[in-house]
């Protein structure tokens, strides 16, 4: 393989990497929607909706889910036209382990350390939910993207994923494509090499792999 080919090759393959994280950057927060007197709204089925989230580390990965406390979407003429839903923070579970394993890590990443002066991940005694509230939604080449601002820890930040929304019989249902966040943009900082810089490979990786199930009934 020529020098010249390597070296085009590693360029477009830092290209590639440069766009994955410029997609997942989150920004400053922005202005909701305004929603039509006339939109019809659709109100979240707690039940049938959920978040998968993955996290991983140098030596494996952690998965669970989060659930979804309330929430709506407001559609006009088959478009979304707003909508916002809380995110139980208390919920988080851990799918991928059993017993005193499972536990341990769920009380981790809520942060129910017995030090209360430990920021451990998310500190759901004080941060007790989350929320995601949208600002837009675009479609594009027959992508729809949607973007919104993601509240968590009292930091509102915005963010956007692709995702594919479906109408049928007074139901709605948004579900997004794998996508990920950086954590620290919202001081979820415990483990994290960008934050900490002597941790050696006992860090944590910052980004968060999430998957939203949004079920709604009219």
């Amino acid at each position: 393989m020529s020098k010249k080919f390597l070296g085009l090759l590693v360029m477009g393959a830092f290209l590639v990497v440069s766009c994955k994280n410029d997609a997942n950057k989150a920004e400053e927060a922005q202005e909701v929607t305004e929603v039509s007197a006339d939109a019809n709204v659709y109100v979240a089925d707690v039940a049938a909706s959920v978040i998968e989230w993955e996290g991983s580390k140098p030596t494996g990965k952690h998965n669970g889910t989060i659930k979804i406390k309330s929430g709506e979407l407001s559609l006009n003429n088959g478009k979304i036209e707003g909508g916002k839903f809380v995110i139980d923070m208390t919920s988080i579970e851990v799918l991928d382990l059993q017993g005193k394993e499972k536990t341990d890590l769920e009380g981790h990443l809520k942060g129910l350390a017995k030090d209360e002066s430990a920021d451990h991940f998310f500190n759901t005694t004080k941060y007790p939910e989350a929320s995601f509230e949208i600002t837009s939604v675009v479609t594009e080449n027959g992508v729809t993207t949607v973007s919104g601002n993601l509240t968590m820890k009292e930091i509102t930040k915005n963010v956007s994923f692709p995702a594919t929304i479906l109408v049928n019989e007074g139901q709605l249902t948004l579900s997004t494509e794998t996508f990920s966040i950086n954590r620290t943009d919202w001081k979820v900082n415990y483990g994290s090499k960008s934050i900490f810089a002597d941790l050696g490979d006992k860090f944590i990786n910052d980004n968060i792999d999430l998957k939203i199930t949004l079920t709604a009934t009219k």
